[in-house]
């Protein structure tokens, strides 16, 4: 994905193993500009960011790609209790201090929403502007497709996946092979007239290499994370982007996004669902071109 790509290993501090990937060596990135730094969704990976990292890279930005503790090529799987975003944000900071950057701009997706907004509450004088798409800072369970149905089937499935783990894995990791799940996953979070299902397949195989149990504790994590007591301390300049067609996380989630972050900007997709940065990637980069030139 990246063109000058640098895949390594980084140690925390304790002990977990996190993938990253630059696109620059330690010392040597570009000072005149921000560093990009990409924050994936729930159980999503860099693919949803597949249009925007090589068009920033073509305008001489550097770029930090990297996977949280727990999550494909990094470490932790076996330890969930520690997958939490202020540990996510902590790990991102040590990895940051490690490779000696500053002046960074977070861009965030979904539950990558959280994980940026933790990091510049943690770490405000490092952040230099945030861009936020179709997150949420209140509890998903209650909001998801503009009902409260997550939140009643969720203790279902949480018993579920405790009382038969052995059926739970085996329907986890064989899900994106199911054509109904698949049609669920596509017509619920894409937009069908510019997003092709093959995305949305290789998206759901993804998945599968994942921990069976994540999606319930993240989902869990992001209902307990109280992050919106702290939106108006947020100091870095801000744009909140979002769908106006957005099922999973209505938009005017982003909408409250943009009330309670000061020094924030809104924009609007029209026709954009939740992954809107892959259903119209041409407006989308034009517009976060144009926020950090403002930067």
């Amino acid at each position: 994905m990246l063109k000058n790509s640098s895949p390594q290993y980084f140690y925390t501090q304790d002990g977990t193993r996190i993938f990253y990937n630059t696109n620059f060596s330690k010392g040597e990135h570009n000072h005149s500009l921000p560093v990009l730094i990409f924050n994936y969704g729930l159980v999503c990976n860099h693919q949803h960011w597949q249009e925007q990292i090589p068009f920033f890279e073509e305008q001489g930005y550097s770029i930090l790609l990297h996977d949280y503790r727990c999550h494909y090529s990094s470490s932790g799987e076996l330890d969930l209790q520690n997958c939490h975003f202020i540990q996510m944000a902590n790990d991102l900071n040590e990895l940051v201090e490690s490779l000696e950057l500053e002046h960074l701009v977070l861009l965030g997706h979904s539950m990558g929403v959280n994980i940026s907004l933790e990091y510049a509450s943690i770490f405000p004088s490092k952040v230099r502007g945030l861009i936020l798409i179709s997150g949420t800072v209140l509890p998903p369970q209650d909001i998801m497709f503009d009902s409260n149905m997550t939140d009643v089937l969720f203790p279902y499935i949480m018993h579920f996946s405790k009382t038969y783990p052995e059926i739970f894995q085996k329907i986890w990791k064989t899900s994106y092979m199911n054509p109904i799940i698949r049609t669920m996953v596509y017509r619920g979070g894409f937009n069908t007239t510019k997003v092709s299902e093959e995305f949305v397949q290789v998206y759901m195989k993804k998945i599968s290499e994942l921990p069976q149990d994540i999606l319930l504790h993240l989902l869990l994590e992001m209902k307990n994370h109280n992050i919106i007591n702290r939106l108006e301390s947020v100091q870095a300049k801000t744009l909140v982007m979002g769908g106006d067609k957005d099922k999973v996380i209505p938009y005017y989630l982003q909408v409250l996004l943009h009330q309670k972050i000061p020094n924030s900007q809104l924009y609007n997709i029209k026709e954009g669902s939740h992954v809107p940065q892959v259903d119209f990637p041409e407006s989308v980069n034009e517009r976060i071109h144009t926020f950090l030139k403002e930067v």
